[in-house]
């Protein structure tokens, strides 16, 4: 058994997240977790609501809100749709509690005390109409390398660089697009050459093991190559004070990605805190046969790939300038960065401001979320962009969850209680059906394989390949013809053995299907909770009595192991209702106009 970290993506808390976000973070991280616990691991699921920064700053003002209060709202609506859409973190936290604001602090001082901070003048990014602070990825323009005129100020995305707002060729804002004044400013910037060999080493030793996706590799490699000083605080009054004497009045606050990507760890001492060992985080984080997994979009490979490898390289003294590890003891770096393309929406980017959006709890006050999963993880965008369109997850949900899956439970169970009102005892077994249950049970090694290597997409195709092996089944022994006190035993040995694969395909597709995976095993007779479900739960800020926030969290020691489970002889079987709900062209035609605006 290995302690297993999954450290998901921190969302933004500027708004609701839409299914864009979590085909890329939310889903595959939940499904990989529900798979590494149910096949022993002891696992570890950490992430929050990323709160600070400056775009926080201008929604806030433009809702007539403190930051506090915006990302208060915010928060607890991220929680409840991550909740319902059966998100197993076993802690989802914020950057705001006091106890996230110490641990960035702390990894601060450890970076400066080894020497891997050095102080700069450089040109800031200020709004010449309203005198703040521009962030970086909010400043467009063209790249000075390659021509690309969408350029970040942050990086180049087509030739993956690294870059600095006054590098742009023709610089706008993306808020009002107006021409930013750069101004000299004062900065400690994270001295990313120093770490260089360091990093380049990590990701030799990363590439050799096969896991990563290619892309991200390639794109890990090629900002290695340009590799550069970097600002890790801001002109701004909102976010984590910088912990010197000089600095803690000063209107200047940490960077947010450098106080975001320590949420993991963070989030970690939190989630021991509250689980009464307050050093039980250390077993994720100070073991390096710890399997640390970590999960966002593509666009943040930069971020997890070098900002935070080299931030645990300079805390743990492992960069050219040496140094000691810092109050954590000798962290790990991360075992593999699991990055996502991008998902699109009937063909076109997800636009919150146009409207072009599917946001996840509304969404799933029509649809259900084991169907919205489902959807996410067959057209998941693993190493190409896929596309979200209404038709498509019609046809899914119809044709495969309805026609395929929902259809075997139905057809099984209704047949049992309709002749036996029991699961039967089986008589003897014939060659088919040895066949399909060898072949259905041999699915655990392959599915589980799959998913341990983050192909998803690839270990749902293959359980609903045997799903529709078991269909085939039922359509070649007939047990619907099977009648007569002559046939009696080969009926019971056909519906148990359809029972039984029934009962291991369930198992299989429930880190896919959480919610309905307790209906299945309920429609079958069965007691056992097959997939738990996490809760929000309102808690006290540990180091600071006068707050309180919602987290996500749950038990999910419950759930059953990945491997074959005999069903139950004499549970009780009732005639079942639908698992899955159909969608018909009006259905489809109503999502559209609700969620989607006119293609240009």
């Amino acid at each position: 058994m290995s302690k297993v970290l999954s450290a998901v993506a921190w969302p933004y808390a500027n708004g609701p997240r839409h299914l864009g976000h979590v085909a890329g973070f939310g889903v595959p991280s939940d499904v990989y977790s529900r798979y590494m616990r149910m096949a022993g691991h002891d696992v570890l699921m950490v992430s929050g609501s990323d709160e600070h920064g400056t775009p926080i700053l201008v929604q806030a003002e433009a809702e007539g809100k403190t930051p506090q209060e915006f990302v208060d709202a915010n928060h607890r609506r991220i929680c409840e749709d991550f909740v319902a859409l059966g998100l197993s973190y076993d802690l989802y936290t914020r950057t705001t509690t006091a106890n996230h604001h110490q641990v960035v602090r702390e990894m601060f001082t450890a970076v400066h005390d080894n020497g891997y901070f050095v102080e700069q003048t450089q040109l800031g990014a200020i709004s010449p109409s309203t005198g703040r602070t521009l962030p970086d990825r909010y400043i467009e323009g063209t790249c000075p390398l390659c021509g690309d005129d969408s350029a970040r100020g942050d990086q180049c995305d087509n030739c993956g660089n690294q870059l600095d707002p006054a590098d742009l060729i023709d610089p706008r804002s993306r808020l009002n697009g107006e021409t930013p004044q750069f101004v000299e400013t004062n900065h400690f910037l994270l001295d990313l050459p120093a770490l260089a060999e360091a990093l380049g080493e990590w990701l030799d030793g990363r590439e050799a093991t096969g896991a990563w996706r290619p892309n991200v590799i390639a794109f890990s490699r090629n900002i290695l190559k340009e590799i550069r000083p970097r600002a890790m605080t801001r002109d701004i009054d909102w976010g984590i004070r910088v912990p010197l004497p000089d600095w803690e009045d000063a209107p200047k606050r940490l960077y947010v990605w450098f106080d975001a990507v320590i949420g993991y760890l963070s989030a970690s001492i939190e989630w021991a805190r509250r689980s009464g060992d307050p050093e039980a985080w250390r077993s994720w984080w100070n073991d390096p046969e710890t399997i640390s997994s970590y999960f966002m979009g593509k666009d943040n490979i930069v971020f997890h790939s070098q900002i935070w490898p080299a931030e645990l390289l300079a805390h743990n003294g492992q960069g050219s300038k040496g140094g000691e590890p810092g109050p954590y003891g000798e962290l790990v770096l991360p075992t593999t960065v699991v990055s996502t393309e991008f998902m699109t929406l009937e063909g076109k980017q997800f636009s919150t401001s146009r409207g072009h959006v599917i946001y996840v709890g509304d969404v799933m006050q029509r649809q259900q979320p084991d169907a919205i999963r489902y959807y996410l993880s067959a057209v998941a965008p693993e190493t190409a962009d896929a596309d979200f369109s209404w038709e498509e997850f019609a046809r899914r949900t119809n044709g495969e969850l309805v026609a395929g899956w929902g259809n075997l439970v139905n057809r099984t169970a209704s047949m049992i209680a309709k002749n036996l009102g029991e699961i039967p005892q089986p008589g003897e077994l014939q060659e088919v059906d040895r066949a399909l249950l060898e072949t259905v049970r041999g699915g655990f090694a392959t599915v589980g394989g799959l998913l341990e290597r983050f192909r998803n997409r690839q270990a749902l195709a293959e359980a609903m390949r045997l799903v529709g092996e078991a269909n085939a089944y039922i359509s070649t022994t007939e047990p619907f013809k099977l009648k007569g006190e002559e046939n009696a035993e080969r009926l019971a040995t056909v519906l148990w053995t359809c029972a039984q694969a029934v009962t291991d395909l369930n198992t299989m597709l429930s880190p896919f299907l959480p919610h309905t995976a307790n209906e299945v095993e309920r429609a079958l007779g069965g007691e056992l909770l097959i997939a738990p479900s996490p809760r929000t739960e309102e808690v006290t800020d540990l180091d600071d009595p006068s707050r309180s926030y919602p987290i996500i969290t749950g038990d999910y020691t419950a759930g059953v192991r990945w491997e074959p489970r005999d069903v139950v002889v004499g549970a009780p079987v009732a005639k079942p209702t639908p698992i899955f709900r159909k969608l018909d062209d009006e259905a489809v035609a109503r999502e559209r106009e609700l969620t989607t605006a006119p293609v240009a």
